[in-house]
């Protein structure tokens, strides 16, 4: 009986840590098609079949004096016959609605402006002030608005750490799949979490 309270705590536990950590990966991933619009980045005015590089750019967007994102890159290259910008060592900061912040990371980052999709690949990290996700590579499909990576994931917390070689998240239907040596540990000191299952009894 003890057991099987334990094993119903622990998958409490899971379930909070993946319902954060893919709701902060939600959030950057709806957010960033409005860097995606920043006439700085993607120079819209400039003429058909142009290439312009850009060195190191900061970006902020706001919204009714609030701000939504800021980005920093070590440099943006925008190519129009390719229908796509390319931006390096870049650092994109998401404020939510709750005063929270949501940080994503990457050496690179990949946009097709016809399709919004996106690639960021190179120590790929997303993290908020509980949770961080890494990989080396991470895409996002505009049309069928699914997250997905075919590269080792790493979830960690303060108590919980999960990993698997791959991960898809569609943002339609909320259901995150993890596949190929799906692994989780779990700290012993996890009291803070545990009041949280206690709560819910």
């Amino acid at each position: 009986m003890l057991g099987l309270k334990r094993n119903k705590k622990l998958s409490f536990i899971l379930l909070v840590v993946m319902l954060v950590t893919f709701g902060t990966i939600a959030a950057v991933f709806i957010g960033y098609q409005r860097v995606s619009t920043a006439p700085e980045l993607l120079l819209s005015s400039i003429k058909d079949g142009a290439n312009l590089s850009l060195g190191k750019i900061r970006q902020t967007a706001t919204r009714d004096g609030k701000k939504e994102w800021s980005l920093e890159a070590g440099s943006a290259h925008y190519i129009e016959n390719d229908k796509k910008a390319v931006l390096k060592n870049l650092f994109i900061t998401y404020f939510l609605k709750d005063n929270r912040e949501v940080y994503l990371e990457a050496e690179e980052g990949i946009l097709q402006t016809d399709t919004n999709d996106i690639e960021f690949s190179g120590n790929v990290v997303i993290r908020n002030e509980d949770y961080q996700l890494r990989t080396k590579r991470l895409n996002y499909e505009h049309e069928r608005r699914v997250i997905f990576s075919n590269d080792p994931v790493q979830i960690s917390g303060e108590a919980v750490e999960l990993s698997a070689n791959s991960i898809k998240y569609d943002l339609n239907l909320n259901k995150i799949i993890l596949t190929g040596n799906v692994e989780a540990a779990i700290s012993r000191d996890f009291a803070a979490v545990q009041n949280m299952g206690t709560r819910r009894q």
